[in-house]
């Protein structure tokens, strides 16, 4: 029972990590409107959350090891609801921005310890069990964001989608201070700090996320900042890798890369944070810009499949352990790709009933993927090297989404341009279709005005709105076919892994 009660409690770190990751996009407009603030600069509220959390979710294995694991989850938790409170008083921008720079230090460690933890306290044989806790928060958490996100922006206000996490970061830290076992001072590690590893560290990856977090919006390369951005990541990263490699004591281990099971498994799982959180960016994009819905209707339009997901990982627990990972994998990855294939067919009568499905489907893909590709991972691993390689791991899917994102952003934008030109070229007096649509567009329109130069107007501007719907339709059936094939492209990595099977002893904690 105590184990349970464990894993409740690390798990209630996570998902609010994970929550407030995408519970702020909702809020933002009406952030910046209370708060004075341009749609660029309140993107920082995003962009530093997601900056200061991809910094310190590679140096957890190190600070547990020098701090103590209870000691340094306490601490996260802690930090988490104080700063959360803080982002809810803001009287400012600059108040608000730092308070999440803040509240993403401390996430970054909810997220990795909470998975180390776990698997550190049950035993092989209920791994995959403990790993469907974690993994119903990381799989939902992003969709029960927007909906949670709007319904309190628009009841209560903005502030309190950092006040909700004050009862319930409360009540976990009163859980984790009771429940969790005492660290030994054994386990405990003076060694030297790496400050030089820290900071290339923080330099490389803080300017790499910032790049993909303001890319678009500062097209690229095109502009100074961006360009920065990525020098400073490159030279960063690169600095930063040496370092580690060549230092007696380094913050972050890099040398666990030199087994293949997690080398492989973090690049696939850098792969499936592109497409599955990809995914979950792009469809409530898609139904806010084409169907006109609202944020928290985007949201609740995918609460069937977050059931789906939460449903599918209680039978997942079950399943892994027992049967290869690789094969639930493979299965999980060419249910995804079929889902993708089927959103490419999205066409102007496409609806909620025509998403309703292919949403459950590509939630039991993913959850399929999830939760063997953390034991096939990680499982061979030392003991020791765990945490090591579990924080590389849990790094790799965030940068991925990230990455994910900003290539969907970028693609659509790209794709909806070469689409709408290819149609302009066909609108034209030779095409029968087109200038039968601009009579009948002119009719309906001669009935409210008897200006000949008006109903043109209104005619050819309604051709350009269709034009437009047309476009950002294809666009986005791209987009969805793009990740079908990145997860087929993928698929020969599987290979490496391990089978993920409890049969045997050897690695006994996956964590």
């Amino acid at each position: 029972m105590l184990k349970w009660v464990i894993a409740l409690t690390v798990a209630l770190g996570a998902i609010l990590e994970v929550i407030d990751t995408s519970i702020v996009n909702v809020a933002l407009p009406d952030i910046r409107g209370n708060l004075g603030a341009t749609l660029s600069e309140a993107g920082w509220v995003s962009t530093g959350y997601a900056c200061a959390n991809v910094v310190i979710i590679p140096l957890t294995a190190w600070l547990s090891d020098r701090f103590g694991k209870k000691r340094y989850f306490i601490f996260s938790l802690a930090g988490f609801t104080l700063a959360s409170m803080l982002c809810g008083m803001a009287t400012n921008l600059t108040m608000l921005v730092i308070a999440r720079v803040l509240q993403g230090l401390a996430g970054g460690g909810l997220l990795a310890k909470a998975q180390s933890m776990l698997f550190e306290t049950f035993p092989r044989e209920q791994q995959g069990a403990a790993q469907g806790v974690f993994g119903i928060g990381v799989i939902s958490g992003p969709a029960l964001g927007p909906v949670l996100g709007g319904y309190l922006t628009d009841t209560l206000g903005w502030r309190w989608i950092f006040f909700i996490n004050l009862p319930v970061g409360i009540f976990a830290v009163l859980m984790a201070m009771i429940f969790l076992p005492n660290d030994r001072s054994e386990e405990r590690k003076s060694s030297s700090v790496d400050w030089w590893g820290i900071g290339l560290l923080a330099v490389g990856l803080a300017c790499f996320q910032t790049m993909l977090e303001e890319g678009q919006q500062e097209d690229w390369f095109n502009s100074r900042f961006i360009t920065a951005m990525g020098i400073g990541s490159l030279l960063g990263l690169s600095l930063f890798i040496w370092r580690e490699l060549t230092t007696e004591h380094p913050a972050v281990d890099l040398r666990v890369l030199r087994f293949k099971s997690l080398a492989a498994g973090s690049t696939y799982s850098l792969i499936f944070g592109m497409g599955i959180y990809g995914v979950v960016f792009a469809i409530p994009v898609f139904v806010q810009d084409y169907l006109h819905y609202t944020a928290e209707q985007s949201g609740l339009l995918q609460m069937p499949g977050a059931i789906a997901a939460a449903v599918t990982m209680i039978a997942m627990g079950k399943l892994s352990g027992k049967y290869d990972a690789r094969l639930l994998i493979c299965t999980g990855a060419l249910i995804t790709v079929g889902t993708a294939i089927v959103l490419s067919g999205i066409n102007p009568n496409t609806g909620v009933s025509s998403l309703f499905w292919p949403l459950i489907w590509r939630s039991i893909g993913s959850v399929m993927i999830f939760l063997p590709l953390s034991l096939a991972t990680l499982g061979s691993l030392p003991k020791n090297k765990i945490a090591a390689g579990a924080g590389f791991y849990n790094l790799t899917r965030q940068l991925g989404s990230s990455i994910g994102i900003a290539l969907i952003t970028t693609m659509l934008a790209h794709r909806q341009a070469t689409h709408r030109a290819v149609l302009v070229e066909r609108v034209n007096v030779f095409s029968p279709q087109a200038v039968s649509r601009l009579h009948l567009l002119g009719a309906a329109f001669t009935r409210h005005s008897a200006d000949p130069v008006f109903v043109r107007h209104q005619s050819l501007q309604a051709v350009d709105s269709i034009i437009n719907g047309q476009a950002a339709l294809k666009s986005y059936a791209d987009i969805f076919m793009y990740v079908g094939l990145a997860f087929i492209v993928s698929l020969p990595l599987l290979l490496l892994l391990n089978s993920g099977k409890t049969k045997s002893d050897a690695g006994a904690a996956v964590h």
